[in-house]
Formats: C-alpha cells, structure tokens, sequence
C-alpha cells in the first residue's frame, strides 16, 4: 500500500498537480512527524524533482539524519573517557577525566610522591618492637591440646623440606598465615549480614591481620625469588589449608584461633632462627626492600635484619590476638553457623591494646 501511494505521489507531483488529495490520513500523520520529509516538501515547488527524491530518500531510508547527529556527542563522550588521569601543570591535584574525580597528590613525609597504590601513607605504622617474644599459652583444656599437637605435627613437613632455608620457608609461612584472617573475617561479615548485628570490631581487626600478613608475603617475594615447584607447592597448600581452616572455623572459632595463635608462635620461632643466620653470616644482611621501609617506616638505610624484627613484632601480635580472641570470646559450637560472639567493654578495651595500638602509631 506504502508503495502505491508513494507511485501515486510521484507522478502527481511531476506533472505539477496536488498531491495532497492523493494521501491517506496516516501517511499525512507520518508526514508531519517526519522533519526531514516535511522539509522536502517545503522545497519541492521552488527546486523541482531533485529535492523531492533527496527528501523521499531520507525519510526511507533506516540510518535517519537524526540518528547520526546523536551519535556524534556519544563519541565525543567516549573519546573524553579514554584519558585515565591528567595531571595539572602545577602537579598538586590529580584529575580523573573519566569519573570527574579528583584527588589531592599523595606524598611522603619527605613530600617525593607516594609509589604504591595497595597501600597508603595513613595505612603504616612503626612496628611495636618491646612487645613479649617469649609468651606461650600453656595447653590446659582438650581443644587447646589438639590444637598444639596439631601445629606441632604441620611442623614437621615444613621442616624436611626447608630445612635452613628460612626466607622460602617464611614465604610459604606467610601464604598460609594470611588465610585466617581472611576466612574468620569473612564467616564474621555473613553472619552480621544474616543478623543485622555488629561484629564487636571482629571484623576489621581480622581482615586487617589477613591484609598484615599478605603484606609481609609482598615483602618475601622482593627478597626470595620462589621457584616453579615452590609456586605448585603454595597452590596446593593454600587450597587445603583454606577448605580445612573454613570447615574448622565453622565447626569451632574457638578451636580455630588456637590454632592460629599456636601458628603465630612457630612463626616468632622461625623469625628468629632467621635473624640467628643473619647475624652468624650465613644469609647476607641486604637492604631491606623499598615496600618494607615506606608500610614500616623503616629508615633508609634499613636492612633484612630490620625487616625481619618488624615482622617478627607483627607476629608476636597476631599471636596474642588469637590467643584471646580464643579464650574470651568463642564459645565452641558443634556445627553452629552462628558464631555467637559475646561483647563487653572491658573486653573491647582489651582488644584494642593488642590489636588496634600500632596503626595509631
């Protein structure tokens, strides 16, 4: 039907007649929503054929006129994104073109420019190094015994395949010490999600262990190179060991931070057979990695032997964490998914000291 009526159209038009009469309601309802045709039509008197199959071919046509000039300023747009971050020629504000997002520049105290974007300025601290090395919790009840045979018997692996060798063997301490955090944190976040309770500040006094230990990890690998089969090894015991610990975590917090806290102490052990052969000059005292001495505020001049006491400190900290988050706050529960975590304000306090204290520093 379009096409009779626009055959029809034609051929009036080009004998000079009114085409108007020749035109359905819709088609002159299409006519007056369609610009480009009605502008077609206005020129069809005054410049002949020409301009009444230019407009006829526009509006026929599926890329309309309208379309492409709305293209235009989306390109526009697309291209103005691309730019990730311009800097000012002053260079003390850092502008994101993208998101229209600007942010101060972020330097040191000595004001050269911030380096690392995992972590910032106001996220490190000076390691508390007066803190107890020697502490031990004594084995009393049944969990806390199956808890230390059970660290005591992972040692023994850990030890036939690394003997001496302290800075591997550290490296793969550290890819299993920074899972519990992770895992506790977690199951701690669900179950405030599930209960619309708060955590008692659990939840970020465990992640931020988890995020203390992988930063120790980033530090190893600046000093120790792993291997291929000390890579395969890391992947297969963080895949144990997190189902393993998740499972535990589940079936006993309690259970769960004794072992850490029993870890943590085979940890302080480790540390200091390290720096042992670092002073004795069988592992050469190097300058400490450049992320060691900016999450550290180390000096300088830092060496491993400096790296390896703050570490160390950091250990000695985690220990006493889980130590009594063990004893003062989960209750054990056989297949209880509520981690029910009784809070008090001395225990709070108590928490703080231990955990909190040395990013304030």
């Amino acid at each position: 039907m379009n096409h009779l009526v626009a055959r029809s159209l034609m051929k009036r038009v080009i004998t000079g007649g009114n085409y108007s009469r020749y035109m359905s309601s819709a088609a002159k309802v299409a006519l007056v929503i369609r610009p480009p045709f009605d502008e077609a039509m206005i020129g069809v008197r005054g410049q002949g054929v020409g301009m009444l199959l230019g407009g006829w071919r526009k509006m026929m046509s599926t890329a309309s006129e309208p379309s492409s000039t709305v293209a235009m300023p989306e390109k526009e747009k697309e291209n103005s994104g691309v730019v990730a971050e311009k800097k000012e020629e002053k260079g003390e504000v850092m502008v994101s073109s993208y998101w229209g997002i600007s942010r101060s520049k972020i330097t040191r105290e000595d004001g050269t420019e911030w380096p690392w974007n995992c972590f910032m300025p106001w996220e490190t601290y000076r390691a508390d190094l007066s803190i107890d090395l020697h502490k031990h919790h004594v084995p009393t009840t049944f969990l806390d015994k199956i808890a230390y045979r059970t660290v005591k018997l992972l040692r023994i692996p850990t030890d036939i395949f690394f003997q001496r060798r302290y800075g591997c063997r550290a490296m793969m301490l550290e890819t299993v010490a920074a899972v519990p955090g992770m895992v506790g944190g977690m199951l701690l976040h669900l179950r405030s999600l599930r209960k619309f309770e708060q955590s008692g500040g659990w939840i970020k006094a465990l992640l931020e262990e988890a995020e203390n230990e992988r930063m120790h990890l980033m530090t190893m690998v600046e000093l120790v190179r792993p291997k291929w089969y000390e890579r395969l090894l890391v992947l297969t015991v963080q895949g144990v060991f997190f189902n393993a610990f998740f499972v535990l975590y589940l079936l006993s917090p309690k259970l769960a931070h004794r072992v850490v806290g029993y870890l943590e102490e085979e940890a302080i052990h480790s540390y200091t057979e390290y720096l042992k052969d670092i002073d004795s000059g069988k592992i050469e005292n190097v300058p400490a990695p450049a992320i060691a001495i900016d999450y550290w505020r180390l000096p300088k001049d830092a060496t491993l032997k400096d790296v390896i006491n703050v570490i160390r400190a950091d250990e000695a900290h985690h220990r006493d964490v889980n130590h009594f988050a063990s004893v003062s706050h989960f209750p054990s529960y056989v297949f209880c998914f509520t981690l029910a975590i009784p809070i008090t304000p001395l225990d709070i306090g108590f928490l703080s000291v231990f955990c909190t204290s040395r990013f304030l520093k």
